[in-house]
């Protein structure tokens, strides 16, 4: 771990401790009840939800063998591995090993790191538009006072929340699908033309300074790069099916890890837009993931939405955002670190070789430019 993440981790904790002993001359907190919650939950809709996080990463993998065909032709399920090791290393190190994985693809299949970087970044931008587009579905059966708790919750939007709830509500509930929208239609332009984009980019940037555009058109020359693996409208919707499966598994194992906590009424009967309301804030509270400290603040922002959304106990909420944590972040642990032994890889090594082979790659496309 870097100096910065252990100066970032010790704010984090001295955050959570001072978080702690105020909750405890406001907030009360009855363990016995927690583990009652626990002991009653129904560990079979754990299980299942569990196992729909799995799938995701089966589905992962054969989304990237796509991406990869005109490349290189992979198995489907050939990237399981890659895939598996490369968020154990996320869950355990942080967010600085988001590279691990096209590391390990582009090692495992013998590809330059930059086209592997490029396929993330195409990736991610898939993930972004099916999950606002499960996001928007879902949230269309959400009452309006719950999308308002939720905005006030997670502490965006607070400027036009105070002067249109409306209108806040409406930027929640389709916002996310509008930006996918105008964000594919840009995709498409750097697709058919991304070097004059690029240049475009470049010129107009520079009047600010000229390291930024350096950095934008790069940006913008690495989308097209990651794009053009996909080359038909066949591929287009193959990868886009792919990714709307995998993020609505992700939503399934939400709800039924919620609906699991049956000593709870309002996590027990609660409804499929609530729960992918709370999956968006859980995902954004992982955002800045720090290794272990940020475990417990997930866990704190969690329970804090479970409380405001569903008005679930305090032991409830609390209970349930520990287990949200473990199925949907944690539960690929142990398959990884066992994944990894088979494949002799060091997730520690992994994850600073793919941060010094990034930055060498980057210094190389400035210098040459």
């Amino acid at each position: 771990m870097s100096k910065k993440q252990w100066i970032g981790g010790v704010v984090v904790l001295a955050a959570l401790i001072a978080l702690a002993v105020w909750a405890r001359h406001r907030i009360h907190f009855d363990f016995a009840e927690f583990r009652a919650q626990i002991a009653l939950a129904d560990w079979r809709k754990i299980v299942l939800g569990l196992a729909c996080i799995y799938a995701g990463y089966v589905i992962r993998s054969a989304r990237w063998a796509l991406l990869l065909r005109h490349n290189k032709k992979v198995p489907p399920l050939s990237l399981v591995g890659t895939q598996v090791m490369g968020f154990t290393a996320v869950a355990l190190i942080g967010r600085v090993a988001d590279l691990v994985r096209p590391y390990l693809v582009a090692r495992k299949t013998k590809l330059e790191l930059s086209s592997q970087i490029a396929v993330y970044i195409v990736e991610r931008l898939f993930d972004a538009g099916a999950m606002a587009l499960v996001f928007s579905i879902a949230l269309l059966e959400v009452s309006q006072t719950d999308v308002l708790a939720a905005i006030r919750q997670t502490g965006h939007m607070t400027f036009l929340l105070n002067r249109s709830p409306e209108l806040a509500a409406s930027a929640l509930r389709y916002g996310g699908l509008v930006l996918t929208v105008l964000g594919a239609l840009f995709l498409v332009a750097i697709r058919l033309n991304g070097e004059t984009i690029a240049q475009f980019f470049e010129r107009a940037f520079s009047l600010i300074s000229k390291k930024l555009a350096h950095a934008v058109g790069q940006k913008i020359r690495t989308f097209h790069t990651g794009l053009d693996t996909i080359r038909s409208f066949g591929e287009l919707a193959a990868v886009g099916s792919l990714s709307v499966v995998m993020w609505a598994l992700i939503a399934a194992a939400y709800f039924e890890t919620m609906r699991a906590f049956t000593a709870s009424q309002p996590l027990s009967t609660i409804t499929v837009g609530k729960a992918v309301l709370l999956m968006l804030i859980s995902g954004g509270a992982s955002i800045f993931q720090l290794p272990v400290f940020g475990w417990f603040s997930q866990i704190g922002i969690v329970a804090w939405a479970l409380t405001v959304v569903t008005g679930a106990g305090h032991e409830a909420a609390v209970a349930c955002a520990a287990c949200l944590l473990l199925v949907t972040f944690l539960g690929i642990v142990p398959v990884g670190l066992v994944w990894a032994q088979f494949e002799n890889v060091n997730l520690r090594a992994v994850t600073r070789e793919s941060e010094h082979t990034a930055e060498e790659i980057a210094e190389d496309a400035h210098s040459g430019a």
